[in-house]
């Protein structure tokens, strides 16, 4: 989600909002917890949470957990991006194989992806491998539809003026397919980021030896709720650690974007 710009004056404002926000939840949840209003059975308790946090890092088993899921979540998330900016950008250009293609994309789509998830685990083993595979084909459809469309916004009125100035097909994709494409990568990247995760968490679920889902698994084993919203928070945070990331990238690489609210030669 792109957020529109702000005053640097309000900057401190929504900071502090978000942080009120945040730690009036925290408060009312320890609230409605410790006065018995929910049960901490099933709803936990945020000083429970937080001690199991601390315990983890402490002690350094969650590390090797973490470790395993973010590199699932990385390999998941840069391969399926990496196919569907490819593909998304051929078929786009290519307009024929994309009416040939378009069924079976279609019908892969429509596909629940996550009942593969058995079936790449025979395949690749328990190992890192088969929530890869279970992620990327979660982030590629995501990456390859946004590209695709973009693509195929392209005005032909900008494709035939560029065309008239003596622009080849390398100068057309550098200069007016990608940038196009672009702003519907990065919107589609944002929703990927929580999609690989998804993949490398139900892989690890479904079959393996390590990872934040087994965690998760094995303390819903034992119902221990506290340990399980521990490791939904830690999920929470890395994956808005790599939202950021790609926020970080969008600015950077579409410094030619206008900013929402601005006026092009707008005079005083």
């Amino acid at each position: 989600m792109h957020v529109l710009a702000l005053d640097p004056r309000n900057r401190g404002l929504v900071l502090v909002s978000r942080l009120v926000l945040l730690f009036g939840f925290i408060a009312f949840w320890w609230i409605c917890t410790s006065m018995k209003w929910l049960s901490p059975f099933f709803f936990g308790d945020p000083v429970g949470v937080a001690q199991r946090i601390v315990t983890w890092f402490v002690t350094g088993s969650i590390f090797i957990h973490l470790y395993t899921t973010l590199i699932e979540t990385l390999l998941a998330f840069g391969i399926g991006t990496i196919l569907g900016l490819g593909f998304g950008l051929w078929l786009a250009l290519n307009p024929f194989l994309a009416v040939v293609a378009d069924p079976f994309i279609k019908a892969l789509n429509s596909m629940p992806r996550l009942i593969f998830a058995p079936i790449f685990a025979l395949w690749f083993g328990l190992g890192i491998w088969s929530k890869v595979a279970l992620g990327v084909t979660l982030v590629f459809f995501v990456v390859f539809f946004n590209v695709f469309q973009g693509v195929r916004e392209v005005s032909p009125v900008v494709l035939s003026n560029t065309r008239m100035l003596g622009a080849n097909s390398r100068q057309l994709m550098r200069h007016v397919y990608m940038p196009s494409a672009m702003s519907w990568v990065f919107s589609s990247l944002h929703n990927a980021v929580g999609i690989a995760f998804v993949g490398s968490v139900v892989g690890e679920y479904l079959g393996s030896e390590k990872g934040v889902g087994y965690l998760i698994l094995l303390a819903e084993g034992v119902f221990d709720i506290n340990s399980v919203i521990a490791g939904i928070l830690l999920l929470t945070v890395f994956a808005l650690l790599l939202d950021t990331a790609v926020s970080f990238f969008e600015d950077h690489l579409m410094r030619w974007r206008p900013v929402a609210g601005q006026t092009v030669g707008a005079h005083a």
